[in-house]
């Protein structure tokens, strides 16, 4: 209640007056009519989403198409599996769909090293960057496309220095570039619309939503039809919402959801990135203003959303999830549920 509003105070350049009566209210009616501001937009910007998404045409994939084998391997993610393993509040996953290997985001590399974090993890869980066919980036955020950098540049990064990586194909929702660093003259797809990438794996097309500070938010999904079992979703951070999300996963499959993988962005009584006493990830979480933010009912609501199609495979991530979150959705789903952690193999 306090800090948010003196931080939407400095963003939008309002000073902050100590002192004087006549200069506090003034600077408190700027405030407010700033704020006023802030909240119409972002009303109007989700409106326009909204609008565009109902416009977006889907039509049912094809039944053909499916892979036999299936494992998710997180590579970056705020928990791991064994002490040596870095940790951070960022996301990469190393995907194995038959005989296509995909590397899904790329983490947060906080410090800017090389080698980073995810070619850390990378070697001491034997996997080899070279190996990579395929890098699918969910959307472009500093904490899954390597850093605050990166972002700002619409680029990515595997490291803060030359990989070994080959020419492969990256499929992101909007714009971006491979750094300097790692310059693989890689070719960049911007996904217009569902598509399917390979055989049995899709991206489910951009889904806009409209973050009361971030403003518009790209991001994509990754579906995988699993053959005799369903689809498997493998998300990034779930802004669009897990509601909408599965909305748009039935209007494209006939098959049902078997499994759902990633970060759903509950950052509920606690998220994992702060600057000072601001929690930055519940600050730029949802269309609300930051005062009102998410809260558990959103919680309640996206477990409910979940439990209707009863997936066989929950496995949440607590890169952007607090273990609040964390323990309401395990208490939901059971043994159907597991905390993503790096190091730990999902097998689908």
């Amino acid at each position: 209640i306090i800090f948010s509003p003196l931080l939407v105070m400095l963003r939008m350049g309002v000073p902050i007056l100590v002192g004087g009566s006549v200069l506090v209210a003034s600077a408190a009616m700027a405030l407010y009519f700033r704020v006023t501001r802030l909240v119409s937009a972002a009303e109007e910007g989700q409106r326009r989403a909204d609008a565009d998404a109902a416009q977006t045409p889907l039509y049912k994939f094809p039944s053909s198409g499916s892979v036999r084998s299936l494992t998710i391997l997180p590579l970056i993610d705020f928990y791991a599996t064994r002490p040596e393993l870095h940790t951070e509040p960022g996301v990469s996953y190393l995907i194995r769909a038959d005989d296509t290997t995909i590397l899904m985001d790329l983490g947060f590399n906080t410090k800017r090293l090389h080698p980073s974090p995810l070619l850390k993890n990378m070697e001491s869980l034997n996997v080899n960057v070279g190996d990579v066919d395929m890098i699918f980036l969910s959307h472009p955020h500093f904490d899954h496309l390597g850093g605050y950098t990166e972002a700002k540049t619409h680029t990515f990064s595997l490291s803060q220095g030359p990989t070994n990586i080959r020419r492969v194909h990256v499929f992101a929702p909007q714009p971006l570039q491979p750094s300097p660093f790692n310059r693989t003259d890689a070719a960049v797809t911007v996904v217009a619309g569902p598509q399917e990438l390979r055989p049995g794996i899709f991206s489910m097309g951009p889904m806009t939503r409209w973050l009361f500070v971030a403003g518009e938010t790209v991001e994509h999904v990754l579906a995988i039809r699993v053959e005799g079992k369903g689809i498997a979703l493998v998300i990034g951070c779930g802004h669009p919402t897990i509601e909408k999300i599965l909305q748009r996963a039935q209007a494209l499959f006939d098959e049902p959801v078997y499994a759902v993988v990633g970060g759903l962005h509950y950052p509920v009584n606690g998220g994992r990135l702060y600057f000072g006493p601001i929690d930055v990830q519940k600050l730029v979480a949802s269309t609300e203003p930051p005062w009102r933010g998410l809260g558990p009912k959103d919680v309640d609501s996206g477990i409910a959303a979940l439990a209707e199609l009863k997936p066989s495979v929950v496995a949440l991530s607590p890169h952007d999830s607090s273990d609040w979150s964390l323990q309401k959705f395990e208490a939901a789903f059971g043994p159907n549920f597991q905390t993503v952690k790096v190091g730990q193999e999902i097998r689908l």
